[in-house]
C-alpha cells in the first residue's frame, strides 16, 4: 500500500482534472453530455486509478491500475484535441493541458518500470 498524498503523479493529475473541469466549463450547453462529461470524465479517472491501484495489495496490482490511468490520459489528449478542432477549446489552453497529460504520462511510464523492478 502507499501513501496517495504523498505520490507525485497523483496530486498532478488531480491538478489536470482541475484544469480540464476549469476548460470545459465554457463548453456549450449541448456539449455537456458529450465533450464536456467524456473529458471529464476521463480526467477523473486518471487520478482515481492511481488512488485505487496505490490502495491494492502488490506492486503487479498497482501497475495495472496505472496502465488504466494512462490509457485514461490517452482517451483525454483524443478528446481535447476534438474539442480544439471544434474551436471549444483554444490552442493555448489545449497546449497547456497536452503538456500536462504528457509530463503524466512520462511519470506514469516511469513510476510503472519502477514498481515492475521492484516485483
Amino acid at each position: 500500500m502507499h501513501n496517495l498524498k504523498e505520490l507525485k503523479i497523483w496530486n498532478k493529475a488531480i491538478d489536470l482534472s482541475v484544469d480540464v473541469y476549469k476548460a470545459t466549463a465554457s463548453f456549450p450547453a449541448d456539449e455537456r453530455f458529450g465533450l464536456t462529461s467524456q473529458s471529464r470524465r476521463s480526467a477523473v479517472s486518471i487520478p482515481s486509478n492511481i488512488a485505487e491501484g496505490a490502495g491494492r495489495n502488490s506492486n503487479k496490482e498497482f501497475c495495472n491500475f496505472l496502465g488504466i490511468a494512462n490509457g485514461s490520459s490517452f482517451e483525454l489528449q483524443t478528446q481535447l484535441v476534438i474539442s480544439n478542432k471544434l474551436s471549444l477549446l483554444n490552442d493555448e489552453l489545449l497546449s497547456d493541458l497536452l503538456q500536462q497529460i504528457d509530463e503524466l504520462q512520462k511519470m506514469n511510464y516511469a513510476f510503472q518500470n519502477m514498481l515492475k523492478n521492484k516485483m
